[in-house]
Protein backbone atom coordinates (compact mmCIF):
# COMPACT_ATOMS: atom_id res chain seq x y z
CA UNK A 1 0.00 0.00 0.00
CA UNK A 2 1.40 3.44 -0.92
CA UNK A 3 1.87 6.15 1.70
CA UNK A 4 -0.94 8.18 0.11
CA UNK A 5 -3.44 5.30 0.12
CA UNK A 6 -2.51 4.42 3.70
CA UNK A 7 -3.13 8.03 4.78
CA UNK A 8 -6.49 7.94 2.99
CA UNK A 9 -7.45 4.72 4.75
CA UNK A 10 -6.50 6.16 8.14
CA UNK A 11 -8.54 9.29 7.43
CA UNK A 12 -11.58 7.15 6.62
CA UNK A 13 -11.07 5.12 9.81
CA UNK A 14 -10.83 8.32 11.86
CA UNK A 15 -14.09 9.62 10.39
CA UNK A 16 -15.78 6.24 10.94
CA UNK A 17 -14.62 6.20 14.57
CA UNK A 18 -16.02 9.66 15.27
CA UNK A 19 -19.27 8.99 13.42
CA UNK A 20 -19.79 5.81 15.42
CA UNK A 21 -19.31 7.74 18.66
CA UNK A 22 -21.85 10.36 17.59
CA UNK A 23 -24.28 7.62 16.53
CA UNK A 24 -23.99 5.98 19.95
CA UNK A 25 -24.92 9.23 21.73
CA UNK A 26 -27.35 10.94 19.35
CA UNK A 27 -30.96 9.78 19.29
CA UNK A 28 -31.67 11.96 16.24
CA UNK A 29 -29.68 11.53 13.01
CA UNK A 30 -31.37 13.14 10.04
CA UNK A 31 -29.81 13.27 6.60
CA UNK A 32 -29.76 16.61 4.80
CA UNK A 33 -28.47 17.47 1.35
CA UNK A 34 -24.80 17.66 2.36
CA UNK A 35 -24.48 15.62 5.53
CA UNK A 36 -26.30 14.82 8.76
CA UNK A 37 -28.11 16.77 11.48
CA UNK A 38 -27.35 15.28 14.89
CA UNK A 39 -29.24 15.77 18.15
CA UNK A 40 -28.78 14.22 21.59
CA UNK A 41 -32.00 14.99 23.44
CA UNK A 42 -30.57 14.04 26.83
CA UNK A 43 -27.58 16.37 26.40
CA UNK A 44 -28.78 19.53 24.61
CA UNK A 45 -25.83 21.68 25.76
CA UNK A 46 -23.18 19.23 24.52
CA UNK A 47 -22.10 20.91 21.29
CA UNK A 48 -20.40 17.89 19.71
CA UNK A 49 -23.67 15.93 19.66
CA UNK A 50 -26.11 18.71 18.71
CA UNK A 51 -24.91 20.03 15.41
CA UNK A 52 -24.92 20.11 11.62
CA UNK A 53 -22.31 17.77 10.14
CA UNK A 54 -21.11 18.79 6.67
CA UNK A 55 -19.75 15.74 4.87
CA UNK A 56 -18.97 17.26 1.44
CA UNK A 57 -18.68 20.58 -0.35
CA UNK A 58 -22.11 22.09 0.46
CA UNK A 59 -22.36 24.66 -2.37
CA UNK A 60 -23.80 27.12 0.18
CA UNK A 61 -22.23 30.27 1.51
CA UNK A 62 -21.67 30.99 5.19
CA UNK A 63 -24.91 32.91 5.62
CA UNK A 64 -26.93 30.10 4.03
CA UNK A 65 -25.26 27.49 6.26
CA UNK A 66 -25.86 29.60 9.37
CA UNK A 67 -29.51 30.01 8.38
CA UNK A 68 -29.83 26.24 7.90
CA UNK A 69 -28.29 25.66 11.35
CA UNK A 70 -30.85 28.09 12.79
CA UNK A 71 -33.68 26.14 11.19
CA UNK A 72 -32.65 22.73 12.55
CA UNK A 73 -31.11 23.77 15.90
CA UNK A 74 -33.42 26.66 16.65
CA UNK A 75 -34.57 25.44 20.05
CA UNK A 76 -30.97 25.19 21.34
CA UNK A 77 -28.96 28.03 22.87
CA UNK A 78 -25.94 27.33 20.64
CA UNK A 79 -25.31 26.68 16.97
CA UNK A 80 -22.68 24.22 15.74
CA UNK A 81 -21.48 23.25 12.26
CA UNK A 82 -18.70 20.71 11.77
CA UNK A 83 -16.91 20.23 8.45
CA UNK A 84 -15.52 16.70 8.09
CA UNK A 85 -13.11 18.02 5.46
CA UNK A 86 -11.34 21.25 6.26
CA UNK A 87 -11.26 22.83 2.79
CA UNK A 88 -14.97 23.83 2.62
CA UNK A 89 -14.76 25.15 6.18
CA UNK A 90 -11.58 27.09 5.50
CA UNK A 91 -13.14 28.70 2.42
CA UNK A 92 -15.98 30.10 4.57
CA UNK A 93 -14.05 30.68 7.79
CA UNK A 94 -13.58 34.44 7.51
CA UNK A 95 -17.26 34.97 6.73
CA UNK A 96 -18.35 32.92 9.76
CA UNK A 97 -15.94 34.82 11.99
CA UNK A 98 -17.37 38.13 10.76
CA UNK A 99 -20.78 36.83 11.86
CA UNK A 100 -19.44 36.15 15.36
CA UNK A 101 -18.80 32.40 15.14
CA UNK A 102 -15.85 30.77 16.90
CA UNK A 103 -13.86 28.65 14.43
CA UNK A 104 -11.33 25.94 15.25
CA UNK A 105 -9.22 23.98 12.78
CA UNK A 106 -8.52 20.48 14.08
CA UNK A 107 -6.21 17.66 13.09
CA UNK A 108 -7.00 14.01 13.73
CA UNK A 109 -3.87 12.04 14.59
CA UNK A 110 -3.16 8.29 14.72
CA UNK A 111 -0.58 6.71 17.04
CA UNK A 112 1.69 4.95 14.57
CA UNK A 113 5.11 4.82 16.26
CA UNK A 114 5.13 3.20 19.73
CA UNK A 115 8.93 3.49 19.77
CA UNK A 116 8.72 7.28 19.95
CA UNK A 117 7.46 7.42 23.55
CA UNK A 118 10.87 7.93 25.17
CA UNK A 119 11.59 8.25 28.89
CA UNK A 120 9.24 9.63 31.53
CA UNK A 121 9.77 13.08 33.05
CA UNK A 122 9.62 11.69 36.58
CA UNK A 123 6.10 12.76 37.57
CA UNK A 124 3.96 10.29 39.50
CA UNK A 125 0.89 9.47 37.43
CA UNK A 126 -2.07 7.77 39.09
CA UNK A 127 -5.40 6.48 37.83
CA UNK A 128 -8.37 7.99 39.65
CA UNK A 129 -12.19 8.07 39.56
CA UNK A 130 -13.68 10.36 36.93
CA UNK A 131 -14.81 13.04 39.38
CA UNK A 132 -11.30 13.61 40.74
CA UNK A 133 -10.42 15.68 37.66
CA UNK A 134 -13.62 17.77 37.62
CA UNK A 135 -11.84 20.92 38.80
CA UNK A 136 -9.35 20.66 35.96
CA UNK A 137 -12.13 20.02 33.42
CA UNK A 138 -13.83 23.23 34.53
CA UNK A 139 -10.54 25.17 34.29
CA UNK A 140 -10.07 23.84 30.75
CA UNK A 141 -13.62 24.75 29.77
CA UNK A 142 -13.16 28.29 31.09
CA UNK A 143 -10.16 28.83 28.82
CA UNK A 144 -12.42 28.61 25.76
CA UNK A 145 -15.90 29.42 27.05
CA UNK A 146 -17.56 31.19 29.95
CA UNK A 147 -19.11 29.18 32.75
CA UNK A 148 -22.68 29.43 31.47
CA UNK A 149 -22.46 26.21 29.45
CA UNK A 150 -20.77 24.21 32.21
CA UNK A 151 -23.57 23.46 34.63
CA UNK A 152 -24.24 20.26 36.55
CA UNK A 153 -26.32 18.87 33.70
CA UNK A 154 -23.43 19.29 31.27
CA UNK A 155 -20.90 17.86 33.73
CA UNK A 156 -23.04 14.82 34.48
CA UNK A 157 -23.77 14.29 30.81
CA UNK A 158 -20.09 14.41 29.90
CA UNK A 159 -19.37 11.82 32.58
CA UNK A 160 -22.18 9.56 31.39
CA UNK A 161 -20.92 9.70 27.80
CA UNK A 162 -17.31 9.06 28.83
CA UNK A 163 -18.20 6.16 31.10
CA UNK A 164 -20.11 4.51 28.26
CA UNK A 165 -16.73 4.29 26.52
CA UNK A 166 -14.77 2.65 29.33
CA UNK A 167 -13.13 5.90 30.38
CA UNK A 168 -9.81 5.92 32.26
CA UNK A 169 -8.65 9.10 34.00
CA UNK A 170 -5.00 9.77 34.91
CA UNK A 171 -3.68 12.65 37.00
CA UNK A 172 -0.55 14.23 38.41
CA UNK A 173 -0.86 15.88 41.81
CA UNK A 174 1.00 18.64 43.55
CA UNK A 175 0.48 17.94 47.22
CA UNK A 176 -3.09 16.67 47.31
CA UNK A 177 -4.34 18.78 44.40
CA UNK A 178 -4.54 17.43 40.83
CA UNK A 179 -2.65 19.81 38.53
CA UNK A 180 -2.75 17.81 35.28
CA UNK A 181 -4.92 15.08 33.83
CA UNK A 182 -5.46 12.91 30.77
CA UNK A 183 -8.53 10.99 29.73
CA UNK A 184 -8.68 7.90 27.51
CA UNK A 185 -11.94 6.49 26.16
CA UNK A 186 -12.26 3.13 24.48
CA UNK A 187 -14.73 1.78 21.92
CA UNK A 188 -14.14 -1.83 20.94
CA UNK A 189 -10.61 -2.21 19.60
CA UNK A 190 -10.12 1.54 19.21
CA UNK A 191 -9.48 4.29 21.72
CA UNK A 192 -9.14 8.06 21.85
CA UNK A 193 -7.11 10.30 24.11
CA UNK A 194 -9.96 12.76 24.56
CA UNK A 195 -8.38 15.18 27.01
CA UNK A 196 -4.90 16.24 28.08
CA UNK A 197 -4.76 19.32 30.29
CA UNK A 198 -2.29 20.98 32.63
CA UNK A 199 -3.34 23.79 34.96
CA UNK A 200 -2.07 27.11 33.52
CA UNK A 201 0.07 27.72 36.64
CA UNK A 202 1.91 24.40 36.19
CA UNK A 203 2.74 24.39 32.50
CA UNK A 204 6.18 24.16 30.97
CA UNK A 205 7.70 21.51 33.23
CA UNK A 206 6.83 18.38 31.26
CA UNK A 207 3.56 17.42 32.92
CA UNK A 208 1.68 17.53 29.61
CA UNK A 209 4.19 15.17 28.05
CA UNK A 210 3.94 12.81 31.03
CA UNK A 211 0.15 12.81 30.87
CA UNK A 212 0.17 12.07 27.13
CA UNK A 213 2.69 9.23 27.54
CA UNK A 214 0.62 7.71 30.33
CA UNK A 215 -2.53 7.94 28.21
CA UNK A 216 -0.81 6.21 25.29
CA UNK A 217 0.39 3.41 27.56
CA UNK A 218 -3.10 3.02 29.04
CA UNK A 219 -4.34 2.19 25.53
CA UNK A 220 -1.36 0.10 24.44
CA UNK A 221 -3.51 -2.93 23.58
CA UNK A 222 -5.90 -1.26 21.11
CA UNK A 223 -5.75 -1.51 17.35
CA UNK A 224 -6.14 2.23 16.63
CA UNK A 225 -5.40 5.06 19.04
CA UNK A 226 -6.56 8.56 18.10
CA UNK A 227 -6.07 12.05 19.42
CA UNK A 228 -7.48 15.35 18.11
CA UNK A 229 -5.37 18.51 18.32
CA UNK A 230 -5.83 22.16 17.50
CA UNK A 231 -4.20 22.34 14.07
CA UNK A 232 -2.89 25.83 14.84
CA UNK A 233 -1.48 25.29 18.33
CA UNK A 234 1.60 23.70 19.90
CA UNK A 235 0.19 20.39 21.26
CA UNK A 236 0.22 18.92 17.76
CA UNK A 237 4.02 19.08 17.80
CA UNK A 238 4.13 17.29 21.17
CA UNK A 239 1.86 14.52 19.92
CA UNK A 240 4.02 14.06 16.83
CA UNK A 241 7.12 13.65 19.01
CA UNK A 242 5.32 10.89 20.90
CA UNK A 243 4.43 8.90 17.80
CA UNK A 244 1.17 10.38 16.48
CA UNK A 245 0.86 11.23 12.79
CA UNK A 246 -1.72 13.60 11.22
CA UNK A 247 -4.31 11.81 9.09
CA UNK A 248 -7.06 14.36 8.39
CA UNK A 249 -8.11 17.91 9.16
CA UNK A 250 -11.57 19.14 10.11
CA UNK A 251 -13.16 22.38 11.25
CA UNK A 252 -15.59 23.20 14.05
CA UNK A 253 -17.71 26.35 13.94
CA UNK A 254 -19.65 27.34 17.04
CA UNK A 255 -21.98 30.22 17.71
CA UNK A 256 -22.07 30.61 21.48
CA UNK A 257 -25.03 31.50 23.69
Amino acid sequence: MSATSEEGELAERARAFWRAHQAAVCDVQEAWAHGTVLRASRHPSYYSFNMVRVEEEPAMDAAELASFADSVLGDLRHRRIDFEQIEPGQARRADFERMGWKTTALVWMHHSDPGALGADEGFDVEEVPYETADGLRLAWHMEDFDGSAYDESFRAGAQEIAEARDVRVLIVREGVEPVAFAQVERAGEEAEVTQVFVHPDRRGAGRGTSMTRAAIRAAADVGDLWIVADAEDRPQRLYERLGFVPVCRTMELTWLP
